[in-house]
């Protein structure tokens, strides 16, 4: 019942079609009897009667009449069901595309942590191939079930009004049907719950492989990635064909139980008409209507097989549809602001998994300040920058902002005073100039050269074939890392917010173009503050403040001359990455 009244839920706004679509199925399945009682009439009057040929030439009018009601009857049932069928599939397309919106828009809606545990195939597949067979089920399976449900009565009804003893004889195959169709139904709905998985995978491996084609390429790896990908594709394939051959089981059982009415008509009806019982022109009825009992039997299997499919995709597009992110944006309207900046971390640890990631961390950034932050790998760092814009939120102390809780804070507003450039740098498949302005569609075409400028992206840019229109593909193919992280630090000074995290976005330019960002970002002609994840001491040689985190911890603060006085962790870091220059500087001496 939950999947019946999910649907009608979705269904709003299209709920008069819909209904009007399954009232017209009602009656155009309930003709079906018409054109058999008019042959029945034909039969009994003018082909096997006892005043047949008297009434061929009596009666002529009423034989055309019945012959041209058999034509108009056909006809109306043709346009019935043209008119049936177009209503389901406008009812179910609409509510397709309601529920692909409100499902997309979820997805938008969700936190990270939600992305942390959601294969993107996964997605994918949920949002295509789960939502269009629920489409089908909307449009083919329930019009199928009515239009078979309302023919059985229907025809069930006509027989009894014709002869009850032979119509019982026909119906005492329908209980062994349904034991079948119950068996099947049982056995068949985990294999289709297992498919709906082998599918998600094999859509996961598709997507990382196309994802990561240049890193496959990188390290030789297409063999192993084709064996991976037909691994997927082979227990896909097993589970399809596992699902598709249980129902030839069954098939052979539900067949001839359809087929045994056809028997039971000509043993009993046979013997039915020669009793003198019921006239050749009510038997005539009975077999042409004996499909309209037989085909729902043997429908059943099909129906089922549908049905458990859409009940598979149907709790994969739930598990969306209900998802809650646990950090919430609820879009209110606020007064749009400008935060001076000032930052502060109170205490706070952060646990992801039940892992502790980062632990009891205090210190304060004020207004304006440039703060740099340096730290081994899985020292903290992201997780750390990850918390101001709420992207996860602490298990424990307070991230403020401007001296409110983060949490307080609507995200709209939060982030609307955020500029981030990430450590993976994502471009869209879009023009250059529509990735730096992505911030601000609005942006003047010489902001965004402008910014591209103080990036020190523009050079290369316009070197490019089109320019600022040129397209770069997805996640930036065709740019060298370099390349892109000028991109993104345009993209995230373009948007003029006061707070601006750059993580780890110098990593892959030259000396000489770092030192040409740093003067830029010192430089800026708005106020802002800065917080630089870097590995480079030329990076974080200049910063107001620098943070070093190791294993969570924040275990050494201060400026550059500070940190290199207290000969800890920054220290060693500086003197590694000077080592080679101390050493030719002391060779040049000796010289």
């Amino acid at each position: 019942m939950f999947e019946l009244k999910w649907l009608w839920q979705n269904l709003k706004g299209d709920r008069a079609r819909y209904i009007l679509a399954l009232s017209l199925s009602v009656v155009g399945s309930s003709l079906t009897i018409v054109n058999p009682y008019i042959g029945q009439r034909i039969v009994d009057t003018f082909i096997a009667g006892d005043n047949a040929m008297q009434n061929l030439t009596d009666e002529r009018g009423l034989l055309i009449m019945l012959c041209l009601g058999m034509i108009g009857f056909s006809l109306l049932r043709t346009g019935l069901a043209y008119l049936t069928t177009m209503q389901y599939e406008r009812s179910s397309q609409n509510m397709l595309y309601r529920i692909r919106i409100y499902l997309y828009n979820k997805i938008q809606g969700q936190d990270m942590q939600y992305y942390d545990h959601n294969r993107t195939g996964d997605l994918m597949t949920k949002m295509t191939g789960d939502l269009d067979m629920v489409r089908h089920s909307m449009a083919w399976i329930i019009k199928m079930i009515i239009e078979s449900l309302t023919i059985f009565i229907a025809a069930v009804i006509y027989f009894f009004t014709i002869d009850a003893e032979l119509t019982l004889w026909l119906l005492i195959l329908s209980p062994p049907i349904f034991i079948v169709a119950y068996i099947f139904a049982k056995r068949v709905r985990p294999m289709y719950i297992d498919l709906r998985e082998r599918l998600s995978q094999l859509n996961t491996t598709t997507q990382e492989n196309i994802a990561g084609n240049r890193v496959i390429k990188a390290f030789a790896r297409e063999e192993y990635e084709i064996e991976k990908f037909a691994d997927k594709n082979i227990n896909y394939s097993k589970a399809n064909k596992k699902a598709a051959l249980v129902w030839l089981d069954y098939f052979p059982f539900l067949e001839s139980f359809a087929q045994g009415f056809n028997v039971i008509l000509m043993l009993a009806g046979g013997l039915f008409v020669m009793n003198g019982r019921i006239t050749f022109g009510e038997y005539a009825a009975f077999s042409s209507l004996i499909w309209a009992v037989s085909n729902p039997m043997r429908n059943i299997g099909i129906i089922i097989n549908d049905i458990q499919r859409f009940f598979a995709s149907l709790s994969k597009i739930v598990d969306i549809y209900y998802a809650k992110p646990y950090i919430v944006n609820e879009h209110n309207p606020v007064e749009k602001r400008r935060f001076e900046g000032r930052i502060e971390f109170d205490h706070v640890s952060f646990k992801y998994d039940n892992g502790k990631v980062l632990d009891d961390i205090s210190f304060k950034i004020e207004s304006g300040e440039t703060i740099a932050i340096m730290g081994s790998t899985g020292s903290g760092k992201t997780s750390l920058i990850n918390l101001i814009p709420r992207f996860y939120d602490v298990s424990e102390g307070r991230v403020l902002v401007d001296g409110i809780d983060v949490r307080k804070l609507e995200l709209d507003e939060l982030r609307g005073n955020i500029g981030i450039a990430t450590q993976d740098v994502l471009l869209f498949s879009d023009t250059i100039d529509g990735n730096i302005a992505f911030g601000d569609p609005d942006l003047p075409e010489e902001d965004t050269i402008e910014y591209a400028r103080l990036a020190a992206a523009h050079d290369f840019i316009i070197k490019m074939p089109e320019g600022y229109d040129t397209i770069v593909g997805e996640r930036g193919v065709g740019l060298s890392g370099g390349q892109k992280q000028r991109i993104a630090l345009a993209r995230a000074l373009a948007v003029h917010r006061p707070i601006l995290i750059l993580d780890d976005t110098t990593s892959a330019v030259d000396l000489e173009t770092e030192e040409h960002i740093q003067k830029s970002l010192r430089e800026l002609d708005y106020p802002c503050t800065k917080i630089i994840i870097a590995q480079r001491v030329s990076t974080t040689a200049e910063a107001d403040r620098i943070l070093i985190l190791d294993n969570g911890r924040l275990i050494e603060e201060g400026t550059h001359a500070e940190l290199l006085a207290k000969r800890g962790y920054y220290y060693d870091v500086f003197m590694l990455q000077n080592e080679g220059i101390g050493r030719k500087v002391t060779t040049h001496g000796k010289e």
